[in-house]
């Protein structure tokens, strides 16, 4: 599913003008009588776009209205302008428990639609943007199904990995089964799938599960510098092989070297002329970009 149509960010009116750190999210809303404030925060530096899982007391997991939060967050990041590369990180050691339990046995669950948005927010989109996730502590159950859906993977060595909710008899229906299988194969997805383990970050980047481990704490800092580095390319060129990457695992091998190519046509006057003048006036010599 692809994100819906253009829309005013949430709290638009927190942001600066031209650019700069700001926090959308922090908005007040009355849930059963009790006055709380979103636990989802944005903050664009820059083409960095940033969205924050702030819920401590609950191990960043996610209730329903944390889960509409995060859609409605990444919405308003495909159709920013300015906002190139988005970034998902939980805040206070850790990314992401999985769906909130204790709110689903107090009768309070997700989302359970087939259609629209996933029970995690935003786990059936496909956005027109690379997202990366900033893994602290533990991303298991609900909370690896975000991880996956990103585009990549940033996480620290004491990071783990896990279907913890195998325990609970809670099933992956926000991508899991489908994301697992494609990014580390079939054998190594069962193995996590059928027995709930955790895996640390080192056999993690060993499998493929994620793409970089950087040292406790640093996660954040990593997955945005290297969102920094992703801005810094042609983007209709970047998001072009992006999608012509995702789209290929849902098609024959005819069918995805065609739209490999038409996608890839229409940006060559606007991107590629203008980078192969770049690279015959001497720039991008020595393994440099730029």
């Amino acid at each position: 599913m692809r994100a819906r149509g253009r829309r005013r960010p949430p709290d638009a009116r927190c942001r600066p003008a031209g650019g700069g750190v700001n926090s959308v999210q922090a908005r007040a809303r009355q849930e059963h009588g009790v006055e709380r404030v979103s636990a989802v925060r944005v903050q664009q530096e820059g083409p960095v776009y940033t969205v924050i899982l702030d819920r401590p007391q609950r191990r960043n997991a996610v209730d329903r209205e944390t889960a509409e939060a995060l859609a409605d967050a990444f919405e308003a990041f495909d159709v920013e302008p300015t906002a190139k590369v988005g970034v998902l990180v939980g805040e206070h050691g850790s990314f992401c428990a999985g769906a909130d339990l204790k709110a689903v046995a107090e009768g309070r669950p997700n989302r359970l639609e087939p259609e629209g948005r996933g029970p995690m927010g935003p786990s059936r989109m496909r956005l027109s943007k690379p997202v990366i996730a900033a893994i602290e502590g533990h991303a298991v159950a609900g909370g690896l199904e975000l991880a996956l859906w990103c585009d990549l993977r940033v996480a620290a060595e004491d990071a783990i990995l896990g279907v913890f909710c195998r325990r609970f008899g809670v099933p992956l229906i926000d991508g899991g089964t489908v994301r697992l299988p494609r990014l580390v194969g079939l054998s190594r997805a069962l193995d996590l799938i059928l027995t709930g383990r955790g895996v640390d970050a080192q056999e993690a980047l060993q499998m493929g599960l994620v793409n970089r481990v950087v040292p406790s704490g640093t996660s954040r800092a990593e997955a945005e510098r290297l969102a920094s580095s992703l801005a810094e390319f042609p983007q209709a060129c970047l998001r072009a092989d992006r999608a012509s990457a995702y789209e290929a695992f849902d098609q024959p091998m005819p069918e995805a070297l065609r739209a490999e190519f038409e996608r890839g046509v229409r940006v060559l006057a606007d991107e590629s002329v203008p980078g192969a003048q770049r690279f015959s006036a001497g720039a991008g010599r020595h393994g440099r970009f730029g």
